[in-house]
């Protein structure tokens, strides 16, 4: 397992090195630029992206012990897409308190729609198929609403709103960089500070309790690191699916299913992932730019789907 773990790390690392350079080449003073202004600050920010969702997508699974449970399929994204969603069309303010609106808006999306679902979850007679059921009940509700006010807005605000739930890296700067940093830090940081706690849930809530871990506190903390970090990420770049699906199933299959391997290596693998998926969003179309939420979905899909064919085989 050592050496996979090695080889992935390497993997990871060529990924984020090679991303930037993807796409048209760089020659000269103009190329020169464009790397330093323009692909850097989106690697970096892939980078903080990717390694959130894809640690969200380990806490996720592993709070609610099911390997489909992810930010997108209890609601957490759609939370998040309707708090900046609500914030784009009804708000004019950019600041809440000196805080941008966005996050914070994303933030309490993502946090009320998320602790819903805990809400069915901590139920003593609740099974796995009810939380992943009432997930995709919220989903759907917060889906009609988010269709219902871009419906109500003006034509630039529904433009504006449509091209922003692609889920895009473009246009992302340093200073964008800088926004998303403590937000990244705090969520991805608190998060792997429960893999002990994590490890010890895997073997059974009982049998966590008598190690002397509190788990519907554990419970909670997963749940709302993982909310506050994918709605800063829905805030900045918008929903970007299969991310936090598709890279925890990936890392059992190489490194194995321990919370204390499988979070620091989802959340190095989804800052790999993304980066790299970000430089082919730029290729894929000549003359054009593709979101990268579309190639991570055309991508994650198929593979998501070769996964449980070989897990059933």
């Amino acid at each position: 397992m050592n050496r996979r773990v090695y080889l992935l790390c390497g993997f990871s690392l060529a990924a984020v090195i090679v991303s930037p350079w993807i796409g048209p080449a760089l020659d000269g003073e103009a190329g020169a630029l464009i790397l330093r202004e323009l692909r850097l600050p989106r690697a970096l920010v892939g980078v903080l992206v990717g390694a959130i969702l894809g640690a969200a997508g380990a806490v996720t699974q592993s709070v609610l012990a099911n390997p489909l449970a992810t930010p997108s399929t209890i609601g957490t994204s759609a939370g998040a897409t309707l708090g900046v969603l609500v914030a784009l069309v009804f708000l004019d303010e950019s600041q809440v308190a000196g805080i941008p609106l966005l996050p914070v808006a994303a933030f309490i999306g993502a946090l009320a729609v998320t602790f819903l679902v805990v809400a069915v979850a901590v139920r003593g007679q609740a099974r796995t198929e009810d939380v992943l059921i009432a997930g995709i009940a919220i989903t759907l509700a917060t889906g009609a609403l988010a269709a219902g006010i871009r419906f109500s807005a003006d034509q630039l605000a529904t433009f504006q709103a449509m091209r922003w739930s692609l889920g895009s890296l473009a246009q992302i700067g340093y200073d964008r960089l800088l926004l998303l940093l403590p937000f990244a830090v705090v969520s991805v940081v608190g998060m792997l500070g429960l893999t002990r706690a994590l490890d010890a849930m895997a073997a059974g809530e009982e049998r966590a309790r008598t190690q002397g871990v509190d788990v519907v506190r554990t419970r909670t903390l997963g749940l709302g690191l993982s909310s506050l970090g994918v709605g800063a990420a829905v805030a900045l770049c918008g929903p970007i699916a299969f991310v936090g699906l598709i890279v925890p199933h990936i890392v059992r299959r190489l490194v194995g299913s321990g919370p204390r391997i499988l979070l620091p290596m989802s959340a190095l693998l989804g800052a790999a992932l993304l980066p790299l998926c970000d430089g082919l969003a730029r290729v894929a179309l000549p003359g054009r730019e593709m979101p990268v939420g579309v190639v991570t979905a055309a991508i994650g899909a198929p593979l998501l789907l070769l996964l449980v064919a070989r897990r059933r085989r």
